[in-house]
């Protein structure tokens, strides 16, 4: 009976229902979505420009980028103290939103997203990292899901708050709301289950989840481990990231002019507007997250992203045809899809990457680094277009890097998932 009571301990140590993780996933969500969509509209009301607006949010993609990799790293050498370093991050999160409201000036705005960049640089990295640690690699899949849906959900619940605080004429109340809930995050950060590099001293971690422990520094590789320069050597690793670019270019300028016309078409009460089309891509990947993590397992990472990418020139697309108001429903529910697979697919194919080497957050700061670089071209590109060719001009140019990011998924991108999956899919196709 003792035996069976271990083995069932043993079986439920590491499934993915954390709920500090599903705390801390939902709450830095609801606090981005409260005045991430609504900074433009707020900079706009302020008399900043699109090409300033595209400017400022390109040099706070630059400042991202270049914390990206040394962030990516410091998680990776933290190990058992990667929760301070989250804790730390959501305490210096609170202060961006703070300085945006008091002072809507370039350099006071400049310096407070320059802020936030270099603290948002460790919770993709820490929270994916924890995630990998808690659930262990057999189940990340799982917790990958259940991350995204509860994000997608604290996202849909901040762009409604948002909105209801616009249209009740506190726009500057988002900012402080925004501020304030880094105190609820602290305390989910704090009921995180203990880190796997704790629980491996005492024995009890399993097999699986062991390969995602990084050689210490100086300490020669394991067998069947590799060090980190032949991450950097992989060939997968480089046509990945010039997918994620190319996503991340197709993808981020598109919102940044939507969310402006209709401000403008609307006036004051735009508020529920623009909450609402932001709200409809987040219930879109909450309900689809965990059959996102199973279709990636049932039949591959490529297969998984082909039909995520595909949204993205149909998005654009739509943008370009039924003008920016009209596309909004449709294109959001687009958003939806290929922005759950986008996410997840970025830990999950991080994961195959180093399943040998372990370097598992340096791997994904890279392809945050790609991203942001995509995005940085975006923003700036997108606002100068917008400015001196009009919305239908953004919008086509979107669209075609739409299709160079899905040509590139088709023509380029190998399976990375393990061989048994592989072949489980195979079989399954036969069957």
């Amino acid at each position: 009976m003792q035996r069976l009571r271990d083995a069932f301990r043993e079986k439920t140590r590491y499934r993915p229902f954390d709920h500090g993780l599903d705390g801390v996933n939902l709450l830095l969500a609801f606090s981005g979505a409260l005045y991430g969509a609504f900074l433009p509209v707020f900079l706009a009301s302020h008399a900043w420009t699109q090409g300033e607006i595209g400017l400022l949010l390109t040099a706070s993609t630059v400042a991202g980028m270049a914390f990206q990799v040394p962030a990516g790293l410091l998680v990776d050498l933290l190990e058992a103290h990667r929760r301070r370093a989250l804790a730390l991050a959501v305490a210096v999160l609170a202060l961006p939103p703070l300085a945006i409201a008091l002072a809507p000036r370039f350099v006071p705005v400049l310096l407070a997203l320059l802020l936030q960049a270099a603290a948002a640089s460790l919770l993709t990295p820490a929270v994916s990292a924890i995630s990998l640690t808690v659930a262990g690699r057999s189940r990340f899949a799982d917790r990958v899901g259940r991350n995204s849906r509860f994000g997608s959900l604290g996202a849909a619940a901040g762009a409604l708050a948002m909105g209801l605080c616009l249209d009740a004429g506190s726009p500057l109340f988002t900012l402080l709301l925004a501020a304030a809930m880094a105190a609820p995050t602290l305390w989910a950060v704090s009921a995180i289950r203990p880190d796997r590099v704790h629980l491996s001293h005492l024995g009890v971690l399993p097999e699986g989840a062991r390969h995602a422990l990084p050689p210490k520094h100086g300490a020669p590789a394991g067998p069947g481990r590799v060090g980190w320069q032949a991450l950097l050597h992989d060939r997968r690793l480089l046509i990945f990231a010039l997918c994620i670019a190319a996503y991340a270019f197709s993808s981020s300028g598109a919102m940044q002019i939507v969310t402006v016309s209709v401000d403008h078409q609307m006036g004051g009460r735009s508020g529920l507007a623009i909450a609402a089309y932001a709200i409809l891509p987040q219930i879109v990947a909450a309900t689809i997250s965990p059959a996102i993590s199973r279709a990636s397992d049932a039949f591959g990472r490529r297969s998984v992203l082909l039909a995520g990418f595909a949204t993205l020139p149909l998005r654009n697309l739509l943008f370009l045809l039924l003008g920016s108001s009209a596309g909004l429903v449709p294109a959001q529910i687009l958003e939806g899809v290929g922005g759950a697979i986008f996410g997840m697919m970025l830990s999950l194919v991080a994961a195959d990457l180093t399943r040998r080497s372990g370097y598992y957050t340096l791997c994904l700061s890279l392809l945050g680094l790609a991203a942001g670089l995509g995005t940085a071209a975006s923003t700036t590109l997108t606002g100068l277009v917008s400015d001196h060719f009009g919305h239908a001009a953004a919008f086509a140019t979107l669209a075609g890097a739409g299709l160079l990011a899905l040509g590139l998924v088709g023509l380029l991108m190998p399976e990375t998932a393990a061989p048994p999956l592989a072949h489980r899919r195979h079989r399954t196709h036969a069957e």
